[in-house]
């Protein structure tokens, strides 16, 4: 309200009009006041401001009601079963507090653009009626937010770590970095064939059922037989190559594909794509370690 008062006090009705004479043209055209213009914008962007705002702080109160029984278990063990008091309290505070306010702007990041723009893409792909054109787009969606999948690339920096450690990689800095890298990119490969495999799979009709149960079959049956130590790492890939990036946007392509799609069901057909992207990378990773060890 301040604002719109000395919006009306300086411009009024044109600061270049002078007693006597007509409103001079502003630059927004024949007696258009460029203050009052930019009065009128303000007050537009207010209330949308005020809903992000909003949204902010519904979203940190959520976060911070998720953290609240992982900082319960610390504290119990910390003092009631340790007995000692934490080191560097303060920097840990500190840290807990730069961690929720990261997790409450990353997910609200996500809300506010990449979860509306991919769900947007798959509707209009979906109504393009191209399957190439939708499996390319499934591949490309599932290999990008895995990449960009924090769980991945921790679990990755680790593995190749204690591979390192373990003496079956060389402890050479460029090797450790680049198992890590291969580590990556090869579960983000696997992912995005899982959702270019689970899109052809809502169009064509197929249960999901017939794909995951025989696939969690067949990595069972590797893992028994493979004795290299990329077999126990690809469980835990696996699982972490779907977390917080990809899985929302894998299930709005697969509900809304089915969703489109005459004849599918949201819930029946729409679901599974997740349980298939976790499951192709550990199936890749073992028949790695088959290959190579």
């Amino acid at each position: 309200m301040v604002f719109a008062r000395l919006t009306r006090h300086n411009c009024g009705t044109g600061a270049s009009q002078q007693p006597g004479r007509p409103p001079q043209d502003g630059p927004c055209g024949a007696g258009v006041n460029p203050c009052a213009v930019a009065g009128g914008f303000f007050f537009i962007r207010v209330p949308m401001l005020q809903g992000q705002l909003s949204a902010l702080l519904k979203e940190t109160a959520r976060n911070f009601r998720d953290f609240v029984p992982v900082l319960v278990v610390v504290a119990v063990f910390q003092w009631g079963v340790v007995g000692e008091p934490m080191p560097d309290l303060e920097q840990r505070l500190i840290g807990i507090l730069l961690t929720l306010a990261g997790l409450t702007f990353f997910v609200r990041g996500l809300d506010m653009s990449l979860f509306p723009l991919g769900e947007g893409l798959a509707q209009g792909l979906a109504v393009r009626g191209s399957v190439a054109i939708l499996l390319a787009f499934g591949f490309a969606l599932g290999f990008g937010t895995t990449v960009a999948e924090p769980a991945l690339a921790s679990v990755a920096d680790q593995a190749a770590a204690a591979a390192a450690g373990a003496g079956s990689l060389s402890s050479d800095p460029g090797d450790v970095k680049h198992f890590s890298l291969v580590l990556r990119y090869g579960c983000a490969a696997a992912v995005g064939a899982a959702v270019a495999l689970g899109v052809l799979r809502i169009v064509k009709g197929w249960p999901t059922t017939a794909i995951v149960l025989p696939g969690y079959g067949i990595a069972a049956v590797l893992a028994f037989v493979s004795d290299s130590s990329l077999s126990v790492i690809a469980f835990d890939a696996g699982a972490a190559s779907t977390s917080a990036i990809n899985i929302p946007l894998i299930m709005v392509l697969g509900t809304g594909l089915a969703t489109l799609i005459r004849g599918r069901s949201p819930l029946t057909d729409g679901f599974g794509l997740v349980a298939m992207a976790s499951l192709m990378p550990v199936l890749v990773i073992l028949l790695a370690s088959l290959r190579f060890g």
